[in-house]
């Protein structure tokens, strides 16, 4: 058993190949091998966002705070708020972040396949966050 005190694992920036905007990241867990669990808590600002992504085993995220968005390639731009959880599946490319004026936190939980567990794709362009294509 591993438990890790609150305040034990820094808050980190998440790096700007991948997202938009400002966004912190708070790791809950990255489960050693052969466990394949990684969840993490993200803060993304105003206007923030990831970019275009895929996950080889799919992804869950729980909004815990305000308002954000997400976005299936393809499809309309969805409206996500606290309290609603949104499911992923493998390979299906989207994005998600904040609003352009609140603050989203969500948990984000997926699973490594191979030491991997996600691809990353080209940056949300301002045209597509607001709904266009």
């Amino acid at each position: 058993m591993d438990i890790k005190a609150v305040g034990s694992v820094p808050s980190r920036r998440a790096p700007s190949d991948w997202f938009t905007g400002t966004v912190w990241q708070d790791p809950i867990i990255e489960a050693p091998a052969p466990a394949r669990l990684q969840a993490v808590a993200v803060r993304f600002e105003p206007g923030a966002r990831t970019a275009w992504h895929t996950h080889p085993l799919g992804q869950t995220l729980h909004v815990v705070s305000g308002l954000g968005l997400v976005q299936v390639w393809g499809e309309p731009l969805r409206e996500i708020k606290a309290g609603d959880t949104v499911w992923i599946p493998p390979g299906e490319k989207h994005w998600h972040g904040a609003g352009p004026s609140t603050t989203m936190v969500h948990i984000a939980m997926q699973e490594m396949l191979d030491g991997k567990s996600a691809e990353w794709m080209e940056k949300v362009s301002d045209t597509q966050y607001s709904g266009g294509t």
